[in-house]
């Protein structure tokens, strides 16, 4: 967790063959030129690999930001409104051209790269803008929490700690924020939209993922439970010899009712992306599908694990194990006393947690399971530990897992989504824009559609000579991005 969203890319597009301004005329060539600027940056962060990717995100957010006050005045002017008390008029001369290739719909021919989208709107082209944005922000938010999950490496300070989930908190805040306008944007939409991914009931859902996921980074960062569990799994930790982790009372209640708000979110995300019937393309991925029913699931399991701890505190061990059953069957395991002798499930369970570890490791396509296998490992150690004092001290009943969940009280929420506001250019900047402009509007116009097809024509493929004519490059030349 967070999601690892993929960045869509886009087509080359000239403001300037779809719109013209007499208020401002300068105003088209520049926002084509700043839209090519975001174009290649998105097209250049496809081609990373993606351990490197995060270093760059940053970057894309600055050029995007630096874009849409642009795209917002062409918007603004096409109904004559006006920004820092200037009046600008915009005129849509043609019907605009671009394409943008979509990241969360599914499939038509699964391993293949899903066919761009035509887009024939500004609205739509600045939906996928901001929904870049959007995702580019949660990119960060993994980014930042990347450091916690490591264990091969030293440990983590509680400062560091902190300032990391705080910094990953402020991002998915700043995605949910951008996903709710659009959502809101949408709805006053008619016609359908051109692909999943901008459809309203998909920024809907974006709004509600993030604000689950942001909502369950305020627990986290007051859990000191995988602290502890990862600082034991770390090859590199000594301080076990010395002292025992300090594990510091929580506010069992109130961190888990916010957990319960938090999977309230991720299954209405979850209801909203479901509620888009159809096939391939027309339908969201499955694995985005798969990650929002294992947050809910897990968000869940760490609520039961919050009242167990409520309960163990107050001394009741036997409700405290009870609850962390609860916790183990919200999660899809048994017990462990539940099979005796080898188990399949438990076996898979550790292969999943060792190809974990190694993801975590590399950096790439870590947390697919949205922390159901961090949050196993810490009940099952809660488990081994009460288990223990049950046995030998307390010996109370466990009651049922069926008594304890029709318990669950209602969630509670924590943050709140902020309104996002449209930015807009300075009046420095709508001044300079009465100019005429100085040079022609063709960025990109002699270059291919294609948002990622450009290929640098004057290197000699692999398995061509140097002779080759340039009709026939062979199959190497071919782009499969």
């Amino acid at each position: 967790m967070p999601f690892q969203f993929v960045l869509p890319t886009t087509s080359s597009f000239s403001f300037s063959s779809s719109f013209t301004s007499e208020s401002h005329p300068s105003l088209p060539l520049n926002a084509s030129t700043h839209r090519g600027v975001v174009r290649d940056a998105l097209k250049k962060f496809k081609r990373l690999p993606v351990s490197s990717q995060a270093q760059t995100l940053p970057s894309i957010i600055s050029k995007v930001n630096a874009y849409l006050p642009y795209v917002f005045a062409i918007d603004a002017g096409l109904g004559r409104a006006s920004q820092q008390g200037e009046e600008i008029n915009v005129v849509l001369t043609s019907t605009p051209a671009m394409e943008w290739r979509p990241t969360i719909s599914g499939n038509i021919v699964p391993g293949r790269e899903i066919p761009r989208t035509k887009i024939q709107s500004l609205e739509y082209d600045l939906i996928f803008t901001l929904s870049a944005l959007g995702y580019a922000h949660t990119l960060l938010a993994r980014a930042s929490l990347h450091p916690l999950y490591v264990t091969s490496g030293a440990l983590v300070s509680t400062q560091e700690r902190t300032t990391a989930i705080t910094t990953a908190t402020k991002h998915l805040l700043d995605a949910a924020s951008i996903h709710d306008y659009l959502a809101r944007r949408t709805e006053a939409l008619l016609a359908p939209s051109p692909c999943v991914d901008i459809s309203q009931s998909t920024t809907r859902a974006m709004a509600s993922l993030a604000l689950a996921e942001a909502t369950l980074l305020a627990v986290l960062k007051d859990d000191p439970y995988p602290a502890v569990v990862a600082q034991d799994r770390n090859e590199n930790d000594r301080e076990w010899m010395y002292k025992a982790p300090d594990i510091p009372k929580v506010r069992a209640h109130l961190f888990a009712r916010l957990c319960l708000a938090a999977a309230d979110h991720a299954a209405q995300a979850s209801s909203l992306c479901q509620q888009i019937r159809g096939n391939g393309a027309s339908k969201v991925n499955d694995e985005l599908l798969r990650y929002l029913e294992d947050f809910r699931m897990t968000s869940r399991a760490r609520a039961c694990r919050f009242f167990g701890i409520d309960a163990e505190l107050s001394g009741q061990t036997g409700n405290a194990l009870g609850w962390l059953r609860c916790g183990l069957q919200e999660l899809g395991f048994e017990p462990r006393e539940a099979k005796k002798g080898l188990s399949l499930s438990r076996m898979r369970k550790d292969w999943s947690e060792r190809r974990e570890d190694r993801k975590v490791e590399k950096g790439t396509n870590w947390g697919s399971d949205a922390g159901k296998l961090e949050e196993t490992r810490v009940i099952e150690m809660l488990e081994t530990k009460w288990t223990k004092a049950n046995d030998t001290m307390m010996t109370q009943a466990i009651p049922s897992t069926a008594t304890l969940l029709s318990s669950l009280p209602s969630g509670r929420d924590i943050h709140t989504i902020k309104s996002y506001q449209p930015p807009e250019l300075t009046r420095q900047s709508l001044e300079s824009m009465r100019a005429l402009p100085d040079r022609a509007d063709d960025y990109g116009g002699e270059q291919p559609s294609s948002d990622d097809d450009e290929r640098t024509a004057t290197k000699t493929p692999v398995g061509a000579y140097p002779g080759t004519p340039d009709n026939y490059r062979g199959e190497s030349s071919r782009s499969y991005y």
